[in-house]
This record gives C-alpha cells, sequence and structure tokens, in this order.
C-alpha cells in the first residue's frame, strides 16, 4: 500500500485535521494537509497552516538553556539555586540543571502525569487568561513536597521547565518567549513560528478542536494556557520544522548556514540521559528536551512529543536513514489514528 492510499484510507474510516510530512535527503516524500483550521468558518488546514506543538516545544526551551552553556552562563551541572533565588521548599541544592532538562529532578509538578491525565481541568477552577509568564506558574507548585530525591529515577516534569524558563529570563535579561523568537525561530528561518495568545491568533493559525460526547466540537481556549511558554504551546508549521531540523544537526540545508549549539553542547543535548521506564529492554528513554526512539538498544531516532486538548505533535529524526517524519493534528484523536496508519507504511522506523 503507497503513502497517498494509506492516508486516503484512514483519513476515510476517521477523518484527519492537521499535516504530515515525510522528508528524507532534505527532500519531500510525501505531505499533505487536511480538516479545518477554523470550523464555524469552513477554513481549510494547508501546508503552511500554523499548529500548536503543546509539550514538543519544550525542545526550544533545551535549546536555549544548551545555548547559555555554549556561553559559559551556566554548566549542566550548575545547581538551580546558584542561579535563582526562589521560595520553593523542595528546591534544594542538589537540583542542577542537568535534572531538570531530563526530568530527572524530582520536584513537584503544577501538573502531575503520574497522577493526572486531564490538562483541561488545571483550568477550570483557574482563570487561563492569568498565565502569561513562567512566573505566573509557581503558585501552583512551589510549596508541594518533592516526590523524590534528584537523579533517583525519570518523571515527567512540566514545572521543571517552567523554572528553566526562569532560569532563561534571568540569564538573559528578556522574556522567555521574546529570547525563543530572537535565538532560535530567527536564526533558523522559523518565520511562521511564534508563541500566539489563543484570543488573538494570527492568519494562517489552526484553531484546537475538542470533540464532545454528543459528536459536537468545541475551541480549546479555556483548555490551556492563554499564551504558551517554557512548558509548551508554541506554533509552528511544517516548513519551520524542517528548518529547525536542519539548524539543530548543522546540516547544508539550515537557512544561512545557521547553527543553533557547538558540536560539542548539541552531543551533550542528544545524548541519552534518563531512562523513561525501569525495563532494560524499553524503546523509549529522553535527552535534554528530546525523546529518544531505541531498537535493541540502538538508536532509531530524535523525537518532539507533545499533546494538549486539540493540539497532536509529532516530529522525529531518523539519522540511519536521514529522514524525518512529522504529523500535527488539531483534533487529537483522529492525529494519533493518522500517525499510527502512517507508521505502518513506514517499517523501517
Amino acid at each position: 500500500m503507497s503513502l497517498s492510499h494509506s492516508f486516503d484510507t484512514q483519513h476515510a474510516a476517521l477523518p484527519f485535521s492537521g499535516v504530515l510530512s515525510i522528508r528524507q535527503h532534505g527532500a519531500t516524500l510525501f505531505e499533505r494537509a487536511a480538516g479545518l483550521a477554523s470550523r464555524p468558518h469552513a477554513v481549510p488546514n494547508t501546508l503552511d497552516t500554523r499548529f500548536g506543538m503543546a509539550s514538543g516545544s519544550k525542545t526550544f526551551t533545551a535549546v536555549a538553556v544548551c545555548q547559555l552553556v555554549d556561553r559559559g552562563l551556566l554548566a549542566f551541572d550548575t545547581p538551580l539555586t546558584d542561579c535563582l533565588d526562589l521560595d520553593f521548599p523542595a528546591l534544594s541544592p542538589a537540583v542542577t540543571v542537568h535534572h531538570l532538562l531530563s526530568h530527572t529532578s524530582g520536584l513537584p509538578d503544577y501538573f502531575d502525569e503520574e497522577e493526572e491525565d486531564d490538562y483541561a481541568a488545571v483550568w477550570q477552577t483557574r482563570p487561563m487568561y492569568a498565565f502569561r509568564a513562567p512566573a505566573d506558574f509557581l503558585p501552583l507548585f512551589r510549596h508541594l513536597p518533592a516526590k523524590f530525591p534528584p537523579g533517583q529515577r525519570w518523571a515527567y516534569n512540566n514545572g521543571a521547565y517552567i523554572l528553566l524558563g526562569l532560569l532563561v529570563e534571568k540569564l538573559t535579561g528578556l522574556p522567555f518567549n521574546q529570547y525563543v523568537e530572537e535565538h532560535i525561530f530567527k536564526p533558523c528561518g522559523m518565520t511562521g513560528s511564534g508563541y500566539f495568545w489563543l484570543d488573538n491568533l494570527p492568519d494562517r493559525t489552526a484553531a484546537g478542536y475538542i470533540e464532545d460526547p454528543d459528536g459536537s466540537y468545541r475551541a480549546n481556549i479555556y483548555s490551556l494556557p492563554i499564551v504558551g511558554g517554557p512548558d509548551g504551546g508554541a506554533y509552528t508549521t511544517l516548513a519551520d520544522l524542517a528548518r529547525f531540523w536542519d539548524s539543530l544537526l548543522g546540516r547544508p540545508a539550515a537557512p544561512n548556514g545557521a547553527r543553533l549549539l557547538s558540536p560539542t553542547v548539541l552531543q551533550q543535548m542528544l545524548t541519552l540521559r534518563a531512562q523513561t521506564n525501569p525495563s532494560p529492554t524499553a524503546e523509549t528513554a529522553y535527552a535534554y528536551g528530546l525523546w529518544i526512539s531505541r531498537q535493541d538498544g540502538a538508536l532509531r531516532a530524535w523525537y518532539m512529543l507533545g499533546e494538549d486538548p486539540g493540539a497532536a505533535f509529532f516530529s522525529a529524526h531518523y539519522p540511519a536513514q536521514d529522514l524525518e517524519f512529522t504529523l500535527i493534528g488539531n483534533l487529537v484523536p483522529n492525529a494519533w489514528a493518522m500517525f499510527d496508519a502512517m507508521k505502518q507504511q513506514l517499517p523501517t522506523l
């Protein structure tokens, strides 16, 4: 079955809303857009539509921190208490930048994904429009107890990335989102990407949709913070993601030869840092801001991954095949169904 036939068959079974791209050796093998960016106005998704990345944009936070390491402003083993003076009882001098980047800090989280599975519920009793900067999230988790000693194990932690955002702000003097836009998006030529306000989305931007039990759809504007930040919520396009991978990996196709990190620090970012599952045969692991896919203990891919109400995101680079596979959707279950269908047509991935 061809990629096109597989896409069409799955789309007919459960309509996909989003974009998908498969790129190898810098050339596009397959790309498709489907569904609606705006349901009330019947605006279709296109290949240059901007979509929410959810937690996939944690990768940008990791790159920002790695850039500060490149500049000599800190090291991965720097204790966070050396850089930030916070009213945060669980934050001990034993917690380092490494622990935050790799989700091994053991710090409390404002949305603990080991205990909770409904991100929208966080905002049912809180004004989502009041969360506009990293510091606004601190009251949600600063006085909670630590989960475990730093380095003991891996536990996905949104709050840790909020703290990394505060670190970027402290060391650069810039608001976190502005730093990313100036030092990552701009040099990469990611002109379609940004941290957009849910109540003022720019043109060519898909709204996220949630399907209710009765089959109706509603926008996700009350299910997320009003603007993204260091733990997630940036918007991007297929073309911008291609530019990002090229610039991150220092490939010749990078716009104007852009290189986000030195080879030494890039290698540190890409190195496996924690097992996400205690099983020694587990296929997933974590680096700094990137997931790692493995097979028989060997690297298959680095990938970015995110899901929010109304946003599904996956973008992976497979070095052995020099191939990238990206899927972004604004209707979650349908997006992951398409993801599974297309992966079956790429048996080497």
